[in-house]
């Protein structure tokens, strides 16, 4: 069987900031890097201006297989941007040490998905960011809960190695927004080490699926009559 050239990548960038400041400015440069660099066809949701109501644990989701019970911006958009991508990007602001309410809320409602389908995250692979007012705000605890929800999802954490990036892209914003974040060097350092393993691990999780998936498919060549 000849081999197709393989497609893009395709990653999602989800900004959990109700502002347009530090968290959308760096989950947008991380998906303008994955383009320009890598050759990856992206998506993104930003938080601001959303309806995002959060997940009342009813089990609608559980008992009717057919999503989530809220009819707002995360089953109108988002839903369908996580089941395209390959990988996820979820960025958040650093709020009182740990996510910002948004970003909770979007993993939480990540259930009314799993619940419809099981291994509808299967592999696929993500990374996260975290940015803070602070140096040292809380933005490593972000970054685990982000992580710690990919696995619970069956997908494949990845952080950026040792030496300077270890879990994520973290950035020190020191209150000034986009401005602040762009202008530290070791959090852009973090970024574009994490995003680089991000493309790497999913371009392997690529290949080896299309290779399974070859494998299975019945052989073309048709048997001789009478052998």
């Amino acid at each position: 069987m000849q081999e197709t050239e393989a497609k893009p990548i395709r990653i999602l960038g989800i900004s959990g900031s109700p502002r347009n400041m530090a968290t959308d400015f760096l989950v947008r440069e991380a998906l303008k890097i994955a383009e320009e660099k890598y050759g990856a066809e992206t998506d993104y949701f930003s938080s601001k201006g959303k309806k995002l109501n959060f997940c009342i644990h009813c089990d609608f989701c559980i008992r009717t297989k057919e999503g989530c019970i809220h009819k707002d911006d995360i089953s109108a958009e988002l839903y369908d941007k996580m089941i395209w991508a390959d990988a996820w990007i979820i960025g958040t602001p650093v709020y009182q040490g740990t996510l910002s309410a948004q970003t909770k809320t979007i993993m939480d409602r990540c259930r009314a998905v799993v619940a419809k389908d099981p291994k509808v995250f299967l592999n696929k692979v993500g990374m996260g960011i975290a940015d803070g007012g602070d140096r040292i705000g809380g933005q490593e605890l972000a970054i685990q809960a982000i992580l710690n929800f990919y696995v619970i999802n069956e997908m494949i954490p990845v952080g950026g190695g040792s030496f300077g990036a270890n879990l994520g892209g973290t950035f020190w914003s020191k209150d000034k927004g986009a401005e602040g974040v762009s202008e530290d060097s070791e959090g852009m350092r973090s970024l574009r080490r994490t995003l680089k393993k991000l493309v790497q691990t999913t371009q392997i999780i690529k290949k080896a699926t299309s290779k399974i998936k070859s494998e299975l498919q019945p052989s073309e060549t048709p048997k001789e009559e009478g052998k």
